[in-house]
């Protein structure tokens, strides 16, 4: 066999096919789920009734993806999900601020409360 010949009967190595990685399931992902629905709807609450400081919802979330997700994109994208239905959720009753947009956003912050402590007196470290 020439050289040439070898040469086109050689065909270029393949790469092997990347081994899809499982997303990462920690045992409070629920509760966090829940925690970025209930942000999302706080932060909706917050901006439809001008309260003071409603940006801050939108970087605490931001805050907890950054440390809860640094390289799962799946988990990442689950929580930010969550965070976008509980803000359209409430988009889609509330587009004035209504006294009851008011409470509904005062319930919401306390469940979120509620949960960050669950959370971190769980699994905090």
């Amino acid at each position: 066999m020439t050289a040439s010949a070898w040469a086109q009967d050689k065909k270029p190595p393949v790469a092997p096919e990347p081994v899809p990685v499982a997303p990462a399931v920690v045992p409070y992902d629920d509760k966090l789920s829940r925690l970025a629905e209930v942000i999302g709807s706080v932060h909706y609450l917050r901006t439809l009734c001008k309260a003071q400081g409603s940006g801050e919802w939108r970087n605490d979330m931001q805050r907890l993806l950054d440390s809860e997700t640094k390289d799962e994109p799946q988990r990442k994208e689950r929580l930010t999900a969550a965070f976008n239905r509980g803000y359209r959720a409430f988009a889609s009753v509330y587009t004035d601020c209504t006294q009851s947009a008011i409470v509904a956003e005062e319930r919401y912050r306390n469940e979120g409360a509620t949960l960050a402590t669950e959370i971190t007196s769980r699994f905090g470290n």
